[in-house]
């Protein structure tokens, strides 16, 4: 099925900040694997949103965060912080997933979604400026 540009875009970025929420709901029942998980795909959906605006597809995670990097973080149109925010989860994301034992401290947790809050702020008016 063929999307309307526009439209798959706007859905990228409502499934973000759904996602969002979705953190903050495991973060306050203390499911803290859950939300580092659910904090690193609110931004993979809304960088995905902001690759789609600039014609960039992949199906693989790791390519998407190596586009962002290139086009956004080393060109200078976003703050390094943005991109080592992103990177970090991905990683989180990545142990929580497959490495065993893996726990996270709610302080962590809470600078993680407060980070995400911030990078999906930043993406999404990135999106609308272009």
């Amino acid at each position: 099925m063929v999307y309307d540009r526009e439209v798959l875009i706007r859905h990228r970025v409502q499934r973000g900040r759904e996602t969002a929420e979705e953190a903050k709901l495991a973060l306050d029942n203390d499911r803290l694997n859950l939300a580092e998980n659910r904090i690193y795909y609110a931004m993979f959906y809304m960088v995905q949103a902001l690759a789609i605006k600039h014609d960039f597809k992949t199906s693989k995670h790791a390519q998407l965060l190596g586009w962002f990097n290139k086009e956004f973080v080393r060109a200078g149109r976003i703050e390094e912080v943005f991109g080592n925010v992103f990177h970090s989860g991905f990683e989180k994301r990545r142990e929580s997933d497959y490495d065993d034992f893996v726990t996270f401290e709610i302080e962590e947790v809470q600078r993680d979604f407060c980070n995400m809050n911030r990078f999906l702020d930043v993406i999404e008016a990135l999106i609308q400026a272009e």
